[in-house]
């Protein structure tokens, strides 16, 4: 069935060099060791926000931030220096951040990692704008204030990137592991196969193959070690209309699984203030979702598809939608969420002068004079957070544990922390996994699901009404490179919750299970909801589509995590 999980792939090359950052200290936030006055105030931060998770206490070992107690299970790929037996790391993240590098943009790039760490983000990827200015001088540039950034935060893993224009397509997060050549690979990659660059937007076939080729270099730069590791991660699908089923199918296969570039799509996007209706807010849609479809967009895709569905890209949240006919082909493909800070909501800075396209960059933003109520994004961590599994506090851990699905992700600190595992027999399997049982074999999934346990940047404390187990076939690649339906995907049971502190524990019995299956979670605030596009029976409760001029991000909240696989045999 072409299930294809190399996401249990190991990159030992990956380790050979650049030890700094395989042997790094727990952050000191982590570190019970260290003494809270002794703390930054960053660090305190962070540290107040793992006690609210119920993660660290005084007196509990470093490892106690560590969920999932269970010995990770061989198959699952452990390698020397692995946590192994203490589970995973969960390092909060995002992956699609602006600094005054971008043509649109404003902030320095201090700016933005000083608030991510503010805001609890353990990993962050600075990714201006592939552009003409950004190719020629713009990704050198940038790279000592990542670099100074990196040396001043020594708790939050600064990695460079860039936003690619996808030939014939929307864009795309592109970043590499740090290292000598991170900026000669960027810059080639960027000069390369960048769609504005290179003037390949429209949606042609010579265009589409540009896009496959430019994976295909990250690819090779990782087999030739001029990097340790890239990745690439579409941003805002469906935004335009124009990432067509085919084109992310090409993407996803375009490189081996022992360097899948290629790994998933934004399931939420940035630019959540959007929707925040008037007078106090820019009144307009959430993630910039107010589109309608053009020239180049895919024609199958229905209006609807333009729009948020709670903060949501469409074909994310619908339950038998595109992301589930690309689980039920049994490959691996995940979704984030990220805040795609530009200009901040509630900021009283403006842009600094200086000549854009002569310097790469604008000069220091300045102050403004008033509070600016019309912008689309908030800072980095205040809203949307991507929850990775790493099995360390390094760079490779955390594009490993990307690599390999090990994530989940929440609007507005609905959540505080998510274990969740597929056993059966003596096996088990956690997000992104797969568990493999002889036929007949009884599945159980169990979930721990920790409510937010405090207030989030918004002043209050969301209390998580539901939890929802999707369920979907897996049926094999299609013959259609265009299907974006999963017809057996259902919401198979829900959970009440109505809970704001205390871990909860779910469980769903699969049965004796004799097909291959994959399942994914899913929880809101119960705020906002409607039957699902594909009908009640399929999901009776699911996102509601957002109105443009009235979407309120703070009173919609949700979660969700990546699929676990069952495959029997």
């Amino acid at each position: 069935m072409g299930h294809g999980h190399g996401h249990h792939h190991e990159h030992d090359h990956a380790h050979d060099h650049d030890h700094q950052h395989e042997a790094a200290p727990l952050p000191a936030a982590f570190d019970t060791s260290v003494p809270d006055e002794a703390l930054s105030p960053d660090q305190q931060s962070r540290r107040s926000l793992l006690r609210r998770a119920g993660l660290l206490g005084a007196g509990v070992a470093a490892s106690s931030v560590l969920a999932g107690a269970a010995t990770v299970p061989a198959y699952a790929g452990t390698r020397p220096g692995s946590r192994g037996g203490k589970g995973f790391l969960w390092l909060a993240g995002d992956h699609h951040i602006h600094t005054r590098y971008s043509s649109d943009g404003k902030y320095r790039v201090a700016d933005q990692v000083r608030q991510g760490a503010r805001h609890g983000m353990d990993w962050l990827v600075i990714t201006d704008h592939g552009s003409g200015t950004h190719a020629r001088i713009g990704v050198e540039k940038v790279n000592p204030d990542i670099r100074a950034a990196r040396s001043a935060y020594e708790d939050t893993l600064v990695f460079q990137g860039l936003e690619w224009n996808i030939p014939a397509a929307e864009h795309g997060t592109v970043f590499v592991h740090p290292g000598r050549n991170e900026v000669s690979v960027l810059k080639q990659f960027e000069t390369g196969y960048d769609g504005a660059v290179k003037a390949a937007t429209g949606s042609t076939p010579a265009n589409e193959a540009l896009a496959v080729a430019g994976l295909t270099f990250l690819s090779e730069q990782v087999e030739r070690r001029k990097v340790k590791d890239a990745l690439m991660l579409a941003n805002h699908p469906a935004r335009k209309g124009i990432d067509s089923p085919h084109e992310i199918r090409a993407w996803r296969d375009a490189t081996p699984d022992s360097h899948r570039i290629a790994v998933g799509f934004e399931g939420a996007p940035g630019h959540q203030a959007g929707g925040l209706p008037k007078p106090l807010g820019p009144g307009g849609a959430r993630g910039i979702y107010n589109n309608s479809p053009g020239s180049d967009s895919f024609p199958g895709y229905p209006l609807e598809s333009y729009r948020t569905w709670g903060g949501f890209d469409w074909m994310t949240a619908t339950v038998g939608g595109l992301w589930d006919s690309l689980l039920a082909e049994g490959k691996p493909w995940w979704i984030t969420a990220n805040s795609d800070s530009h200009q901040v909501y509630g900021d009283t800075a403006v842009r600094g002068g200086g000549d854009f396209n002569a310097n790469g960059r604008y000069d220091d933003p300045v102050y403004g004079g008033q509070i600016d109520i019309t912008e689309n994004d908030y800072w980095p961590g205040y809203y949307s957070r991507t929850h990775v599994g790493a099995d360390g506090f390094s760079y490779a851990a955390v594009m490993d544990g990307i690599r390999a699905g090990r994530v989940w992700v929440d609007h507005g600190q609905l959540l505080s922390g998510l274990d969740v595992r597929v056993s059966g027999g003596s096996r088990w399997a956690t997000l992104g996994g797969a568990l493999q049982v002889k036929k007949g074999t009884r599945a159980t999934l169990t979930v721990d699901v920790t409510p937010a346990g405090g207030p989030n940047w918004a002043g209050f404390q969301p209390t998580l009404a539901r939890v929802d187990v999707i369920q979907g076939d897996v049926t094999g690649e299609v013959k259609d490179k265009d299907t974006f339906t999963a017809p057996s995907a259902r919401v198979v049971k829900s959970y009440d919750v109505n809970k704001s502190t205390g871990t909860v524990r779910l469980t769903y019995d699969l049965g004796r299970v004799d097909h291959p299956v994959y399942l994914r979670l899913r929880g809101t605030d119960g705020n906002r909801s409607a039957v699902g596009a594909m009908g009640a029976a399929v999901d009776p409760a699911g996102p509601a589509i957002d109105v443009v001029g009235d979407a309120d991000p703070w009173r919609d909240l949700w979660f969700y995590s990546n699929p676990v696989w069952v495959l029997p045999s």
